[in-house]
């Protein structure tokens, strides 16, 4: 099966149903599918991941491309020092529902010509169903983000040049391409390089892959953005390059960003995509600002879709089952869903739902099922703050509150396993008494408990390096209330009905406005007013499920990017 496929009418077919001849290819480096298959590290890969899944459902007609890691991502442990440890396991691809294709492919590495395997995962709805491609070398595709960056552009080799060619060996033509993040830019390349031997131009070659490719840029953190050294670049690249008609300082041209050194694949992928966009509006803001010297004295042509998250992924099945009673109906696309009908549930049962939950996640993480819980899960890396919430922690402990944090740090991040260690030492502290803890190995099934069960989520960081964030928004269609930075979505969601904000000013001033807002407003509201916080959490389902759901975004990149990159190319021909 190619594309997504469909059973029943889908929205694609009731909304776009004369433009048959959109085919999408969706690059990543990471794809979180389901925590079964490790091949994620954290929100990128899960976005990648939602992105699929509402594209099938939607009936689009999508197939993503991604590698396949044979010791997948780490389980993470914590060692008597509260120091992470890291074991990377083989991942079966069979017993995860991967079928191996009868294709491999050939992509040259500094001389060297490696073959890959191609797998298969398909992405299954009612409306149809999405085939999700991985290439798989086993010594190559060892381990998501590890090695060297000798290592790291084998793999981006790998996952951009032989994505084109596997999909060409399967008879896939894609005629949009969209690269979720930098990763997978050296596809354009090898476009280039097959419309050179198909006997197109080289300008001409150059527009056309402008014309059809989409470029999602997703952090304003300078080590998000890939950057390798030019010599590396033409050892691996060059002799491609020269196939596709680059010389050497043409290739490198692309990749630079004004005196800064090396050879960027973000300024790479920007140049060669007519669409590009951030992940929020601010984001949006922030990366024009970013790349304006790129387009020196012109507009800076990115723009922003904001991301979303599956409900179908996210949703509590019994919270799903309460509002379709009440006539929600979740997997469609939001204008609708009904979500207006939210606020006619009872309150009862409401909160019956979200006991359960917090129940549940009571008796994994070890904590009081009554206690005001607050949920703080993601990366750990600096700019993200997980410890400022702990800066006074006598103060903290003087609120009825507990606390639970999971998440991972990368491998090779000293910064981000420091703050992680702080942390497991409070919560092994005998003065945190159970109410600080740490969840080890985050992964989707961990975060599927806590942003169900927590009654708060917690995100506090640096504004405005978060780009989007997807955990709160997660949190907030299972009725969990935010209490966040004024940050990339929240930027957006936020209002007094559906949770609390904090500027984003500065660490002290943000410390002071936390606490402030957990000692005057928050814990106030759930110990006092439960009737308040009740209406606020059906608040938080209806206005921000439709507004920050994957369906929402997706339609968003038909109409605003795929649809007009498709125009582009009948156009070009």
């Amino acid at each position: 099966m190619s594309y997504a496929t469909a059973d029943t009418i889908s929205w694609w077919e009731r909304a776009r149903g004369d433009d048959d001849d959109l085919r999408i290819a969706y690059f990543s480096m990471e794809f979180g599918i389901h925590e079964r298959l490790p091949i994620y590290s954290g929100g990128l890969g899960v976005l990648a991941g939602d992105h699929l899944k509402a594209a099938a459902e939607l009936g689009v007609p999508l197939v993503g491309v991604g590698l396949l890691y044979t010791g997948g991502y780490f389980r993470q442990g914590v060692d008597k020092s509260g120091r992470q440890t890291e074991d990377y396991q083989p991942v079966d691809p069979e017993a995860v529902g991967l079928v191996r294709e009868d294709v491999s492919v050939t992509v040259d590495l500094a001389g060297e010509p490696i073959e890959a395997a191609v797998w298969r995962k398909d992405v299954a709805a009612d409306a149809g169903t999405v085939p999700l491609y991985l290439l798989e070398v086993d010594w190559l595709t060892d381990a998501l983000y590890g090695g060297d960056r000798e290592h790291r552009i084998r793999q981006e080799l790998l996952l951009g040049v032989g994505g084109v060619r596997a999909l060409a060996a399967l008879g896939i033509e894609p005629n949009v391409y969209h690269l979720n993040e930098g990763h997978s830019a050296f596809l354009q390349l090898e476009r280039l390089r097959a419309l050179g031997a198909a006997g197109v131009d080289l300008e001409d070659a150059l527009e056309r892959i402008r014309q059809s490719s989409v470029f999602t840029t997703h952090t304003p953190v300078p080590a998000g953005n890939e950057v390798f050294d030019e010599q590396l670049v033409v050892r691996y690249v060059g002799e491609l390059a020269q196939e596709a008609g680059l010389d050497e300082e043409r290739l490198l041209e692309l990749g630079r960003s004004g005196d800064q050194p090396g050879f960027g694949l973000t300024p790479f992928a920007l140049r060669l995509s007519a669409f590009a966009n951030g992940v929020s509006d601010l984001h949006g803001e922030v990366a024009r600002e970013m790349w304006a010297p790129l387009w020196p004295g012109r507009e800076t042509p990115i723009g922003h879709i904001t991301n979303g998250v599956h409900l179908g992924t996210w949703l509590d099945p019994a919270l799903s089952e309460l509002l379709r009673f009440g006539g929600v109906r979740p997997e469609l696309p939001p204008d609708e869903a009904n979500w207006e009908a939210v606020r006619e549930a009872s309150p009862e049962a409401i909160w019956r739902v979200h006991a359960a939950a917090k129940a549940r996640l009571a008796e994994r993480a070890g904590i009081d099922r009554e206690r005001l819980t607050i949920g703080f899960a993601r990366r750990f890396a600096t700019y993200k703050r997980a410890g400022l919430v702990f800066s006074d922690v006598e103060r903290l402990l003087e609120l009825p509150i507990q606390i639970v944090v999971a998440g991972k740090a990368h491998p090779q991040d000293a910064a981000g396993k420091d703050v992680m260690q702080e942390i497991v030492a409070l919560a092994r502290d005998r003065r945190a008494q159970g109410r600080v803890v740490f969840l080890e190995n985050y992964d989707m099934g961990v975060a599927r408990a806590l942003v169900r069960g927590c009654d708060v989520w917690l995100n506090t960081p640096r504004r405005p390096l978060e780009a989007s964030g997807t955990s709160g928004m997660k949190a907030a269609v299972n009725g969990v209330l935010n209490l966040s930075v004024l940050d990339g979505w929240w930027a957006e969601g936020y209002s007094p009905d559906v949770g609390w904000a904090i500027a984003g000013e500065s660490d002290e001033a943000d410390r002071e406005q936390l606490y402030r807002l957990l000692e005057e407003e928050v814990v106030p509201t759930f110990t006092e007013s439960r009737e308040r916080w009740i209406w606020m959490m059906k608040e938080s389902i209806a206005q921000l499920a439709p507004r920050f759901s994957m369906h929402r975004a997706v339609i968003e990149y038909v109409d605003r990017y795929y649809l007009p990159a498709h125009t582009h190319v009948h156009a070009g021909r």
